[in-house]
Parts: structure tokens; sequence; C-alpha cells
């Protein structure tokens, strides 16, 4: 199945596309990826989606990603007496380590890791930020603050601490427990929730040991400023904007946003820009004009991926979400003005020889004129090194491995062929040709270049770029 864009799409599954047929018809409207979100899936519904995506997966012939998102340390209040109370501005409010129900003056806060952490001037955002507190007074078991918005408080509401930096790392009980059966199952990619700093990746990483890809989302203040270091350390992001959006100004979410995007292209790291693209789609056959422009903006910028979340998961227009954002990306990467963006933002390559042979295959490619990029990739890095480069051309990645192949579906402007592995350099060369014409993005009197890692299976060692010509056999003529 040959996509006519290159930003790939990814799609969350819930109620309303949980089912095997509906999977088959969001990956052939255009996703390339599914999320399950552990939040709402427990493990008996997470196995049964993972089977049914493989079994989508053998029926269409192409290798299909699968992210599974960690839900991460969901920080809420206790209950209170009466269900809710109403606040107003300018009143004293007592968060503390009381389980006794709350009232109008105070609330149980079962997370001693937040009492003890708080400093005076620390904002507390409730509920979204509907309701906003600010720390005056903390002794580690009860922490009084003045209520700057004042809104109605309820059961179990959600906590954000923009300004507090959390000793407990970002893994929970569930999410462990959650992560052991996901990589059971053979997932391609893993998105850790509420990452504050780098250490937060290394205990995910020891769990894993190389069986996944970790994602970090990016949804909090303490995030964006170790974003280099946080992104050195993981294999992708996401700009998680929904709780970045709570926890940061509004209006800093799109400078950050394209702050990441930028930063993770510079590292040779997918990033995947979520939360909100098609909202309206939730309801309405439709999207708004703005979000629109808000997919639009992603693509333009060069962002990997775009997620749906409820708009697949549970929307009354699953499909006809993942159709748009699917028009969207094709007329954006056809606009006259996308090659010179995508152009002016392209980093430097490092001094590495892979960087220099993927830099070079751009460069000949778009002088030549040649019809395909043919990628050799084993572990995947070659695949990400070539569309690091974001050349305007197909970019074929052939891998013998089909968890690199579904861990490469997420990758901008790679179209993932599983085949097996060459013998040499001239069948590899041939095999390139033959796999370049049977997809469709190369055709018989046609040149293609090539590369890959000598001596084959070599991981990370991309040094080797050959030009092919295809001749009437469909093998390379020179």
């Amino acid at each position: 199945m040959k996509r006519n864009r290159r930003a790939k799409i990814l799609a969350t599954l819930g109620p309303a596309s949980s089912e095997e047929a509906m999977i088959r018809k969001l990956h052939e409207a255009g996703a390339d990826t599914f999320r399950i979100n552990m939040s709402h899936a427990d493990h008996d519904l997470m196995r049964e989606l993972v089977r049914r995506i493989r079994s989508v997966e053998e029926a269409v012939g192409r290798p299909i990603g699968i992210l599974a998102d960690l839900q991460g340390p969901k920080l809420r209040v206790g209950k209170f007496a009466e269900g809710k109370v109403d606040l107003t501005a300018g009143q004293t409010f007592v968060l503390d380590d009381d389980e006794t129900p709350g009232d109008a003056t105070r609330v149980y806060l079962p997370h001693p890791e937040i009492l003890s952490a708080v400093e005076p001037g620390h904002r507390l955002l409730i509920d979204d930020g509907r309701l906003q507190l600010v720390v005056t007074k903390t002794d580690g078991r009860r922490v009084e603050t003045k209520v700057v918005a004042g809104n109605r408080i309820s059961d179990r509401k959600g906590v954000s601490l923009p300004d507090t930096l959390l000793s407990s790392g970002a893994l929970t009980e569930k999410d462990r427990r959650d992560l052991d059966a996901v990589l059971a199952e053979g997932v391609d990619w893993v998105a850790l929730s509420f990452i504050q700093r780098p250490e937060d990746l290394s205990e995910a990483r020891k769990i894993a040991r190389g069986r996944a890809a970790l994602m970090s989302k990016i949804e909090k203040p303490q995030a964006v400023e170790r974003l280099d270091d946080i992104i050195e350390l993981s294999d992708a992001i996401m700009v998680a904007r929904g709780d970045l959006g709570v926890e940061m100004p509004l209006e800093a979410v799109p400078g950050i946003q394209k702050r990441m995007v930028r930063l993770a292209r510079k590292a040779g790291k997918p990033v995947v820009v979520a939360t909100q693209m098609l909202e309206s789609m939730i309801t309405a056959p439709v999207p708004t004009r703005a979000e629109v422009s808000d997919v639009s903006i992603a693509v333009f910028e060069g962002a990997d991926a775009v997620m749906l979340s409820a708009e697949s998961a549970a929307g009354d227009y699953p499909v006809e979400a993942v159709e748009t954002m699917s028009r969207i990306a094709v007329q954006v990467e056809k606009d006259p003005l996308y090659p010179s963006i995508i152009s002016a933002s392209r980093p430097l390559a490092e001094a590495t020889g892979a960087d220099a042979v993927s830099l070079a295959a751009r460069q000949m490619a778009e002088t030549l004129s040649v019809a395909a990029i043919v990628t050799y990739t084993s572990t995947g890095t070659t695949g990400l090194r070539t569309s690091r480069e974001r050349p305007l051309l197909p970019i074929v990645a052939l891998s013998p491995v089909l968890g690199t192949a579904r861990r490469l579906a997420l990758v901008w402007g790679l179209h993932c062929v599983v085949t097996e592995d060459a013998s040499d350099l001239d069948e590899m060369v041939d095999k390139a040709c033959r796999v370049a014409v049977a997809e469709g993005h190369a055709h018989v009197g046609e040149r293609i270049i090539v590369t890959a890692g000598v001596p084959l299976r070599t991981p990370g060692a991309t040094n080797m770029l050959r030009i092919a010509y295809i001749g009437s056999d469909g093998i390379s003529a020179a």
C-alpha cells in the first residue's frame, strides 16, 4: 500500500475503533501506526488489540507499528463530604495528609511526594487549570494555599504542578505491570507519560532491554527545561500539547512545539505532534478551519507524525478523521512553498560516516533527479539518518527484521518493506531495483540511489552509496 505523503498518521484505538474490520479501514484510510492507551485498556483488551492489528498487518502485507502509551503518575485530590465545594478567589484552602473527607477549607491529598516537594510560591492547578492555587505555607504534611482563580472542585480531580519537581520517577506500579505486559506482546513503541528529567527514562530502559523503542511525552515545564538531554536519551518524543497547555501559558505552546520539532529533527529522532488536532471531528464529519491549519503547520514543520486521540478512539467519524488528516498532509506536501520550508529547517549533517552518506544521497538524488532512495537498514539507524535529511523523493527502507520495519512505520518519508537479506553487494543492488519497481516508486529506465552498511548486517555502519540504473529485467544494469 503506497502512501502519497511523507508525514505519518498515528491513530488511537478505542471503543469506536477496536474491531478488526475498523482497524483495517483506519489503516486503509491512512493510519500508519496505532496507539493503545493504557489509561483505558486493561491487559486482556491490549492483547486482543495487538492480535487484531497483527491480523490486519498480515492481511494487507504491510508493516504496521504499535505504540503502547503508559498512563504515568495520575495526581488527584481526595473526596469531599458533599462530593464538591465552591471556592472563591482570595480564600485559603489546605491540602493535607488527613484522609477525612474534605470541605470548603481543606481536602486530602494522597500524594506525600507533593506535600514534601512544593514550596511557597509554587502553583497547583486543579481540574486542568480551572482552579488555580498558590502555596503560601507548607510543613511537609500540610500545604496551605491561596485561591487565585476560584471555581468548583469535586472528588478526585487531577492536580498539575508546573513549578514543582517531584522526587518520584515517571513509572508507577501500574506502569511497571503494563510495561511488562506490552513488552510480552511485542509492541514496537512505548510512550512514557509525565517525563520530568532524563533520569526518568532509566528504569523503563532497563526493563525494556531494547525490546521496544521509548517515546518521551513532553507535557511538563520541567521536561521542556531539560529537552536536549531528554531527546538524547529517548528514541522519539511526542509534543503532548494537552497537559503542556495546562501547565504552561497557552500562547507559549506553539513556539515550544516548533522548538521540539526542530531539536528532534536535528537529533534524527522521530517527533509526533499530538492532542486536539481534529477535535471537532469527534462529533462532526468535518473539522474546523483552525484545526486544518493546525495539522498543516505540523506537516510544514516536518514532524514525523500527527496523532489522532479521541477522534479515532471514541468519535463518531474515526475513518473520516484519518482520511481528512491524510488529505491535509498530501495537500501540504504538494504546496509550492513546502520544499523551501523543509529545506530551510533542515539541520546540518553531523560529523559521522552515516550522516555524510545520507547527506550525499539526498544531494545526489536531487541533482540527478533519481526516482527514489533505497536504504538497507537492519536496526533502523540507516533509515532514520536518511529520513533526517528530508529528501523530497521516495525513501524505500528495506529490512530483514520485521520489528525494525514496524518501528520505522512511524518515521517521516519511509516506505518500509520486509525482505530477506542480500548475500553480497550485487544482490543487494539488484534487490533494491526490483523492490523499488514492485512497490511503484521507480520504473524501468530510471535510476535509484542505494545506501547501506558494508559489511552487510553491521549495525549503524552506513558507509556505502551506489547509483543504480534499472534495466529492462527490473534489476541493475550498471
